[in-house]
């Protein structure tokens, strides 16, 4: 039996695990059979033209855990950013961990999907909010739709400042000779509301992990969502993420997306302006080596007038590694005064490294400023050369020329012990002891 008769047959089984009402019913069904007609995404299909799964759907995943398995604190602790304080969302095999969580009902929600899509409390709230900016024609994010349980719920209230960071970390133990996990984030930033989020997944060995995560954020007016992804997992672990995210009038949002580690990742991100005077940030640094491999497809739907978005993904790829980068700015033709600007650039380190870019705007306003561009090349010789002549080894010379071309992206981060943790992380990647404070 291959995933997908798997996927289908555990369909009815998993829905009669959970509490579900007749609406959520309904919304999961529709969904399982868009993934049914569908399938797992192809290399036929233009927005996967570069990104295979075959390989990766050979494994025999097992879509639910066997079992419920507990971790220390002391084991994990070096994932978390045990700097400063955070609340803490925290899922073992994609069950939650109340032992390594840190949740709140304090002024804030920050707690479990499972609680919203099963309390009459947050009906209102899921039936507002729940699988309405996803895409309903996208496979992967079917597939999740139909198995939507477990993630994290993070509700701030209008007028309220989250008073630290939330973590979202995803552990995977490998208890399972190779798991399949869906976990399905729902994010509301309320009117003039603030919150910084990070969020990880991380396999503790080397059994294969499949994730197919999806999150739906809405900003409201004047909202402020500063939302960091870390993608630094083991070679065997593959990450499909799928993040939409629904902006209000003057509200800002921004992610930073570190893609690091893992055997496949495709991230897909797609924000949609409902307002004016928005502004978008768009940001990743991609670090590879072997055969890894990370897709970054991102979408800006300008829908309304004097809004602006900022899109710059830096890449660094050696060994047979490959990369895509495919960004699409959509301006429609009541989006007037927008400046949408979009940069990617990129460092092959190998002759076997590869990188498809395809950066792309559609605008049907006449009124509006709005750029693209893409550098694919190696590091500058003449750079090295200088920086040798001045005493500088080879290898440090070559990191801090690839760290200086990171840096713009580093330097954006907002929270400071995030980037020394991500400091640190570029520079065991580059090899060398880049001298950071941590």
């Amino acid at each position: 039996m291959d995933l997908k008769e798997k996927l289908l047959s555990s369909f009815m089984a998993f829905e009669e695990r959970v509490d579900v009402n007749a609406d959520l019913h309904n919304i999961r069904t529709e969904a399982i059979k868009n993934f049914e007609n569908k399938g797992f995404p192809t290399k036929k299909e233009e927005a996967w033209k570069y990104t295979s799964l075959n390989a990766v759907l050979k494994n025999d995943f097992s879509v639910f855990p066997k079992q419920e398995n507990a971790l220390s604190y002391a084991e994990v602790k070096k994932y978390f950013l045990h700097e400063i304080d955070s609340y803490k969302v925290v899922f073992i095999d994609g069950i939650f961990s109340s032992f390594l969580s840190s949740t709140t009902h304090e002024g804030l929600d920050v707690c479990l999907m499972s609680s919203a899509l099963t309390k009459p409390k947050y009906k209102e709230v899921i039936d507002t909010y729940f699988n309405k900016i996803a895409n309903k024609d996208e496979s992967l994010t079917s597939l999740n739709t139909a198995f939507a349980h477990e993630g994290a719920f993070i509700n701030i209230p209008k007028n309220k400042i989250a008073d630290k960071p939330i973590e979202i970390i995803s552990f995977s133990t490998g208890n399972e000779a190779a798991l399949m996990v869906q976990p399905r984030n729902l994010v509301i930033v309320g009117k003039n509301a603030q919150v910084q989020i990070i969020e990880r997944h991380q396999s503790l060995n080397s059994n294969p992990v499949l994730t197919n995560s999806v999150t739906e954020i809405f900003a409201h007016e004047n909202a402020n969502v500063d939302y960091y992804k870390i993608q630094n997992d083991v070679l065997t672990a593959n990450l499909i993420d799928n993040t939409y995210i629904s902006q209000k009038r003057d509200s800002n949002v921004s992610v930073h997306t570190f893609s690091f580690g893992g055997n496949i990742t495709r991230n897909n991100l797609n924000f949609y302006h409902e307002g004016e005077n928005i502004d978008s940030t768009l940001k990743g640094i991609t670090i590879i080596s072997g055969k890894q491999h990370v897709d970054h497809y991102t979408l800006v739907n300008h829908a309304q007038p004097n809004c602006e978005s900022h899109q710059n993904y830096k890449g660094i790829f050696d060994g047979s590694s490959t990369g895509v980068f495919n960004g699409k700015i959509y301006v429609e033709k009541i989006a007037q005064k927008t400046d949408a600007f979009q940069q990617n650039n990129n460092v092959l380190l190998s002759d076997k490294a590869t990188i498809n870019a395809k950066p792309q705007l559609e605008i049907f306003a006449d009124d509006v400023k709005c750029s693209h561009g893409c550098t694919i090349g190696q590091l500058d010789e003449d750079a090295m050369f200088y920086m040798q002549s001045r005493g500088i080894p080879q290898k440090e010379a070559k990191a801090l020329l690839m760290y200086a071309f990171s840096n713009e992206v580093i330097e954006s981060i907002r929270i400071t012990e995030l980037k020394n943790r991500i400091n640190k992380i570029i520079a065991t990647k580059l090899g060398v002891n880049m001298g950071f404070d941590l």
